[in-house]
């Protein structure tokens, strides 16, 4: 049987990368969201 130690430590690091793969996921579309919004509404560039 494992060690309650390492069960921990794998524990939160999976938690860690579900955690920054989620944030990375959702950033990107409310970002992308927000470019479009501005360039529909303001005419602004994508690119700024």
């Amino acid at each position: 049987m494992m060690n309650i130690g390492y069960l921990l430590v794998i524990i939160l690091e999976a938690v860690a990368g579900v955690a920054s793969t989620l944030y990375l996921f959702v950033a990107l579309f409310l970002i992308l969201g927000k470019k479009i919004y501005r360039k529909i509404k303001y005419g602004a560039s994508l690119y700024d």
